[in-house]
């Protein structure tokens, strides 16, 4: 377990840091001696599992610091302070303190107090990893009914596409056919070995999808019209199963859906700007989102035809 220690008294970070490490409870990675240079970027750059705060400090307190948060830490906190009010202490309760220790400091205690706040970290990672083999578990049955219902026996790209197109929360949207006639395509070529000099352009791929649905005979000013078209909605579908990932990712970071598709389909650089949004409650635009349509086509391609056994 790593410690970070804040308290205006040296000689108390001093003794706290003495039984941390002689009990063989932890390592002590920081200390200040107050909250103003606390935030959750120096904590989870330190990566600090328990915070050790004094309540009453010059400059920011315990109390304003653990406020201050807003409950992004992760990890448990220990409220320490001679302070016995105990309106102050179920304010501190409030803020998501989960022990309290009373200053002068008792050797016993504090092992005692730490003890108990690493058995609950240990309890709660095991809940969450059966939460999370559960979850796993649920995907994968879900997942198998679902294929199911797609006929992937008959090698049917479309089926397969659509089961995808499904899980990624997108299958609704307009762009989502336009993607479907992309994998039909796709297949086409690869079964006639148009694959020769690797995966076709998406330049390309636009143009000759586009001709299909318009016939030979179209001319360039409507094919641009298409090709146009096409390209904003497909845009559109993929930043909805964009937005559909970092939902689910917001919610549950474990999630299966999102462990499975986020990264795989996107940069996850671009799902955790979502994500962010999302949390803060702003709403984006397509232009402050980076989509990669090619990289999405291509494993979208390349899923479909995992599903199918190729």
């Amino acid at each position: 377990m790593n410690f970070f220690i804040a308290d205006d008294d040296e000689a108390i970070r001093s003794m706290l840091t003495e039984i941390i490490e002689d009990y063989d409870l932890g390592e002590v990675v920081g200390e200040a001696e107050n909250g103003s240079i606390i935030d959750n970027q120096l904590l989870t750059l330190k990566k600090v599992d328990i915070i050790i705060i004094d309540l009453l400090m010059p400059i920011k307190d315990g109390l304003q610091t653990i406020r201050d948060l807003d409950n992004s830490f992760t990890g448990k906190a220990i409220m320490l302070s001679q302070v016995e009010d105990k309106e102050m202490i179920g304010k501190a309760y409030s803020f998501g303190i989960e022990y309290y220790i009373t200053k002068p400091i008792n050797r016993l205690e504090v092992i005692s107090i730490i003890e108990k706040v690493i058995e609950h970290m240990q309890l709660e990672k095991s809940i969450h990893d059966i939460q999370k083999t559960l979850n796993v578990l649920q995907f994968k049955k879900e997942k198998d009914s679902v294929k199911q219902t797609y006929n992937f026996i008959n090698k049917d790209i479309i089926s397969s596409g659509q089961f995808l197109l499904t899980e990624l929360g997108m299958i609704g949207e307009s762009g989502s056919k336009d993607l479907l006639n992309i994998l039909k395509y796709l297949f086409e070529c690869e079964n006639a070995n148009a694959f020769e000099h690797g995966f076709p352009s998406l330049k390309k791929i636009f143009i000759d999808v586009a001709m299909k649905k318009l016939g030979p005979l179209c001319d360039s000013m409507d094919l641009n019209k298409e090709i146009k078209a096409s390209e904003q909605r497909i845009r559109r579908s993929i930043f909805q199963a964009l937005n559909h990932l970092a939902s689910l990712g917001l919610t549950d970071y474990s999630n299966p859906k999102f462990e499975e598709y986020a990264a795989t389909f996107f940069d996850f650089t671009e799902v955790r700007k979502k994500m962010l949004e999302l949390q803060s409650g702003k709403s984006s635009s397509m232009s402050s989102i980076h989509i990669n349509t090619k990289k999405f086509v291509k494993v979208l391609y390349i899923e479909a035809k995992k599903n199918l056994g190729i």
